[in-house]
């Protein structure tokens, strides 16, 4: 399946709702330190439910350390000054889909790593400044999803 990355991520309830989207799709979630709380934090736990144990989450001490996880993988960085469109990639299996923190969104250099294979936005209205983190990824991971056929998700009789 595919990779959703939080580089710094502050907001708990963002962080738990994203472990609930990684444990119903399928997905891995890599946390990138520092993070803005305590995987403990109470709002984290709430947020994710009882899917904890049902996802698979990675944390990473540094951007490098994620990088080392990833490989070789196709890194698609999701900043809001970016041209592409999201719907506009073809993703694969292993992609990794990089999100950064809530207040300031990715920085350049982290956005424009070496690593990264290219910068892609979500469409806004005129005037608006960012989504929220844990809305983004869910947009992204089920275009992602839906571009495979679902693969993997239950059918509707066995739900």
């Amino acid at each position: 399946m595919f990779r959703i990355a939080f580089y710094h991520p502050e907001i708990p309830p963002n962080t738990g709702n994203a472990i609930r989207l990684a444990a119903n799709t399928g997905c891995e979630l890599h946390l990138i330190e520092p993070l803005g709380f305590s995987l403990e934090q109470k709002q984290l736990k709430r947020a994710g439910l009882d899917y904890h144990e049902l996802a698979t989450t990675h944390v990473h001490a540094d951007f490098d350390a994620a990088l080392k996880a990833f490989g070789d993988a196709t890194i698609y960085a999701f900043a809001t000054r970016a041209s592409r469109c999201y719907a506009d990639v073809t993703y694969q299996q292993g992609d990794v889909l990089l999100f950064g923190p809530e207040s300031v969104g990715l920085p350049d250099e982290i956005a424009h790593a070496e690593a990264v294979t290219d910068r892609v936005t979500l469409p806004m209205a005129p005037g608006s400044r960012s989504l929220n983190l844990a809305n983004s990824a869910s947009i992204v991971v089920y275009e992602a999803w839906r571009q495979h056929g679902f693969a993997g998700a239950a059918s509707s009789k066995q739900r």
